[in-house]
């Protein structure tokens, strides 16, 4: 009774730079994922009406402007109020290794800083479904 994981990618805020949010997807893709990317300047709020409609395991959001103490927080506190603790939210950025370590303790999964590896990102993806839906592995 297996079944494809479905990750929204997305890339909140006025950031314009896309293209490790598109590799991401690409690689998310290539390792057997659905993926439903976004598109740039996305509202935490549009994010989480996403993920609720799509109806996705993990949301993964690419920020590189700076505000991931601010959007972080506001998708998880969202996405919550949904009623869907059940989600991942990990990601990835410029993100100071004492934010990932706030985000962290505010519930987020892990993030992913410049030169991590795709290979990394889809094996954490994999493991944590796994750990948590079994019986669609």
């Amino acid at each position: 009774m297996s079944r494809p994981i479905r990750v929204l990618v997305a890339k909140p805020g006025l950031d314009g730079h896309d293209r490790g949010a598109k590799v991401v997807a690409a690689a998310l893709r290539d390792a057997g994922m659905e993926v439903i990317y976004t598109g740039l300047h996305q509202t935490p709020e549009m994010i989480a009406t996403a993920a609720i409609q799509e109806d996705v395991d993990v949301v993964g959001l690419s920020i590189l402007s700076g505000a991931h103490m601010t959007l972080f927080p506001r998708v998880l506190d969202l996405i919550r109020a949904e009623g869907r603790d059940d989600l991942l939210l990990t990601g990835g950025g410029i993100i100071p290794q004492e934010d990932m370590d706030a985000l962290a303790a505010l519930g987020t999964g892990k993030l992913f800083g410049p030169g991590s590896s795709t290979g990394d990102l889809v094996a954490y993806i994999k493991d944590w479904f796994a750990q948590r839906h079994p019986q669609h592995v």
